[in-house]
């Protein structure tokens, strides 16, 4: 990352595309992921930066719904998987719930580039994507899930 001071009122925003940019890098994120991130800041700075009531109020819900899930996922992508592999391996600990790659932009060297990151940072078993199971409303490659996860999960956590 450039030079910047931790007083910035973007330092945390820089911090976070660098990472994405070194997922790019990596193999994990793809280049579209990176425009994605960029379409999440103009929206946080037209929202002043600012974390607004009902985000808080929503979060809350996602995570009664994930707790009383009988078979909840946390499906990740290669932005995830850049930001926050460690957090998702403790979400899946606390859970109970299995880690699946899940990306719009696929390719298998992709997915694995992102398997190895969540097991760098501790997973033990990560679903993968496969054509055995297609979710029959979706046309992108995000149709492709395991038979075991996303298929049959009644709550999938998909962190954007």
């Amino acid at each position: 990352m450039t030079d910047v001071p931790e007083s910035h009122p973007r330092y945390l925003s820089l911090r976070t595309r660098d990472a994405i940019v070194a997922g790019v890098e990596a193999g994990v994120t793809s280049i579209h992921g990176l425009i994605a991130h960029g379409r999440g800041e103009a929206f946080d700075y037209l929202l002043g930066e600012r974390t607004r009531r009902f985000a808080k109020t929503a979060t809350r819900a996602a995570a009664a719904m994930l707790l009383g899930a009988r078979h909840p996922v946390l499906s990740v992508n290669g932005n995830v998987a850049s930001l926050v592999p460690e957090e998702m391996v403790r979400l899946n600990a606390s859970l109970k719930a299995p880690l699946e790659v899940n990306i719009f932009h696929a390719s298998h060297a992709r997915e694995r580039a992102i398997e190895g990151v969540l097991r760098d940072a501790g997973a033990g078993e990560v679903l993968m994507p496969t054509t055995a199971a297609q979710l029959d409303h979706i046309d992108s490659n995000r149709r492709f899930v395991h038979p075991d996860g996303i298929y049959v999960a009644d709550v999938v956590f998909v962190p954007l």
